[in-house]
């Protein structure tokens, strides 16, 4: 049993703020959230906890989920299928508060895709901190929106990869396709195994996607971003996704994605329970590299946005902490609202909200520590600081 006393700022507990609380933890989960009465000296008298942590008038949040990691730390998941990879990736990111992510496998082979899952599953098995599940983000899309997935590995699903996807797994795993080009057949049973679909890189029409829909698919992966624009004469995937309540939208929250004013229609479109900050994070995330290979093809990043050599945006130079503070500004949300775009609403969106997403007795101890300005100081995963 480890107890933390923390004052000095704001501490997000369920849907409440306060100003102190002690944390006790048992076996990486929260087995008690107490007032401390804000007078206790919680550094260093015996009355005090094992650990204290004073905000300096910042916050302690519950620690970000992002469904969306391509990279990071120098590290691109499609180059690096193991253990050692996904934990440079998975470091990278606790950095900047986040405590559980999905890597990300942008288009390619099938024998990747299958080795991106086994390199998962290992990793979850080795106890890598934050892994808890893949990202298969194609190749089944569309290649009109193929953004910078690459053409030639785009291709039809077969049985074969459904046999693959199916597989029991020790995380989730997510699927980001496009639903006029895969059966409706073929999403229902991918759904019915449990294979979380997310409408992504798609030129499906209003309809195309409400079938979608119906069929299994629960997610928009990067909103606006790679899909059919909402038109006041056809409203694409992006009217399906922001009229439609019960879809879960990520968004990516850079300023170079997505307009401050479109960040907004969003939000008051979705609100925060069905609006996720993802960061469709690159390896430069964590590192001072560059440029970075993707299917052979170099990517450059400059003035902290990815692109290919055509101009094409290619993921995201962003943090969680960074998608948080952007968010905030583009819509006047206070942070607790915001955070529940970066916490809880993924992990209900990943049917985790009964094991993360927000400061509960019972809950994982995941949380991260920002200061007053909103820049990370501390991540803490399983009651474990792991940076900071």
């Amino acid at each position: 049993m480890r107890t933390i006393d923390v004052r000095g700022g704001r501490i997000l507990v369920g849907g409440e703020t306060r100003h102190d609380a002690r944390l006790t933890i048992v076996d990486g989960r929260l087995r008690a959230i107490e007032p401390t009465g804000g007078g206790r000296d919680i550094a260093g008298d015996a009355s005090g906890g094992d650990v204290a942590i004073d905000l300096a008038g910042g916050w302690l949040l519950p620690g970000f989920i992002d469904t969306q990691v391509n990279g990071g730390g120098g590290v691109l998941f499609n180059n690096a299928l193991g253990i050692e990879g996904l934990a440079r990736i998975a470091a990278a990111h606790a950095r900047f508060g986040t405590t559980a992510l999905l890597p990300t496998l942008i288009t390619d082979t099938a024998a990747a895709i299958e080795a991106a899952l086994d390199a998962v599953d290992a990793a979850i098995a080795a106890g890598v901190p934050g892994i808890v599940g893949a990202h298969i983000e194609g190749p089944f899309i569309n290649g009109t929106r193929k953004g910078i997935h690459d053409p030639a590995l785009i291709r039809t699903l077969d049985r074969s990869i459904i046999d693959i996807l199916c597989r029991p797994r020790r995380g989730v795993v997510m699927m980001t396709l496009a639903p006029e080009v895969v059966a409706v057949e073929d999403i229902a049973q991918l759904a019915a195994a449990g294979v979380i679909l997310s409408a992504g890189h798609t030129d499906a029409t209003y309809d195309e996607a409400l079938a979608g829909f119906a069929a299994g698919v629960t997610g928009v992966t990067h909103v606006f971003n790679a899909m059919s624009p909402l038109l006041h004469r056809a409203p694409g995937m992006v009217g399906a996704a922001l009229s439609e309540a019960a879809i879960w939208c990520g968004i990516i929250a850079d300023g170079v994605h997505v307009a401050p004013a479109a960040l907004d229609i969003a939000f008051r479109s979705k609100g925060a329970d069905r609006l996720m900050l993802v960061t469709d994070a690159m390896p430069s995330v964590g590192s001072n590299d560059d440029f970075f290979l993707l299917n052979g093809r170099r990517m450059t990043v400059e003035g902290g946005v990815c692109m290919g050599e055509d101009g094409t945006l290619a993921g995201a130079h962003l943090d969680m902490a960074q998608a948080v503070r952007t968010m905030c500004a583009a819509t006047g949300a206070d942070l607790p609202t915001v955070s529940r775009m970066a916490s809880a609403s993924p992990a209900a969106f990943l049917g985790m909200a009964q094991d993360r997403g927000t400061l509960s007795v019972g809950l994982r101890a995941d949380f991260v520590v920002l200061d007053a300005a909103l820049q990370p100081v501390q991540t803490w995963i399983g009651g474990i600081k792991v940076a900071g």
